[in-house]
């Protein structure tokens, strides 16, 4: 039996990364997506390589919607190469900016540049890649605890990822008649770099957080890799449509 193939944006580093290395783990073959981490990304495909799977990287920026249809070829041609497969079995359209300015301040760039990343980015990606995702495959989307509560310099962040999780409910209702099914991932906050690495690196934010979630500490990359990853696993196919968020019980 051939092994899953997961297709996942933004996996040189953070969240995306760490998907990847839980996905390898157990048993699926990974195409990684990277925008500027090209040594970053080779590395975690030798990383893949060296668990037995086998993987591929491919440059990536998902705010350039233009590029996507021969984004769509090269996945095609990697499929062939790499697999002789025509089809991939698993999406996650993890790959993502942070923008931290209140609602006042919030300019119209910073704006049109979430929107590309995260809404008009995952929404054309996805459909680009619709005819290489194979019948009983799987998407997952990624959003954040923000779409549910609240914190001061988010609101276009959040808004974006709100839209995102609405987008999961059509997609989970239109494509299932293919068998595929679309569930969202909201983290919490992570230690991560994202955001200029702002809740790993700044103590008084850290331990806010953490006193606000009832497991007592903030995120870490492994908690959200091994949550997306879960979704993907055999045996979990009748879980659609479904916000899961993965916070440790933040502002509960």
């Amino acid at each position: 039996m051939n092994a899953p193939i997961a297709l996942i944006t933004g996996a040189s580093r953070g969240l995306g990364r760490n998907t990847a290395q839980h996905l390898a783990r157990q048993g699926s073959d990974l195409i990684l997506t990277y925008r500027s981490g090209a040594d970053e990304a080779q590395q975690l495909v030798g990383e893949i390589e060296a668990l037995g799977r086998r993987a591929v990287a491919l440059p990536l920026d998902v705010a350039q919607s233009a590029s996507f249809p021969a984004f769509a070829a090269q996945v095609k041609a990697a499929l062939a190469r790499t697999w002789e497969r025509r089809t991939f079995d698993h999406l996650v359209n993890n790959a993502g900016i942070g923008t931290h300015a209140a609602f006042a301040d919030t300019t119209e760039t910073q704006f049109d540049s979430l929107v590309d990343v995260h809404f008009k980015g995952p929404f054309f990606l996805t459909q680009a890649l619709l005819p290489l995702l194979a019948d009983g495959g799987r998407i997952v989307n990624v959003s954040s605890g923000l779409a549910r509560f609240t914190l001061p310099g988010s609101s276009a962040y959040a808004s974006m990822k709100g839209a995102i999780e609405v987008l999961t409910r059509y997609l989970a209702k239109e494509l299932g008649p293919r068998g595929i099914a679309v569930n969202v991932v909201a983290p919490g906050a992570i230690e991560t770099d994202f955001s200029g690495g702002m809740v790993r690196d700044n103590p008084q934010l850290n331990a806010m957080i953490a006193s606000q979630t009832a497991l007592g500490r903030v995120g870490l990359p492994d908690d959200i890799g091994g949550a997306i990853s879960l979704l993907l696993q055999p045996g979990n196919g009748w879980i659609n449509g479904q916000r899961i968020e993965a916070s440790g019980g933040m502002f509960l």
